[in-house]
């Protein structure tokens, strides 16, 4: 798995994933429960991640799409 987004805003997430299963890449979003530990803060970031076989196209999925913090 390669980490491509990390964001403290949900809505990006939110986003990407929903872009990403659109086109069929398989996504996981790390670092959900943190929440917990933080008091819903939002002081750690989340991470969203997909296989390393889908990492060009995932990045080239949110790069068209305009997605701000895509990792390289």
């Amino acid at each position: 798995m390669k980490e491509i987004i990390r964001t403290t805003d949900p809505t990006i997430i939110a986003f990407c994933t929903a872009l990403l299963r659109a086109e069929d890449i398989d996504c996981f979003v790390l670092d959900v429960h943190m929440s917990v530990l933080e008091g819903g803060i939002g002081l750690f970031p989340k991470r969203l991640v997909v296989a390393q076989r889908d990492v060009f196209m995932a990045r080239a999925v949110l790069r068209d799409n305009d997605v701000p913090d895509v990792l390289d």
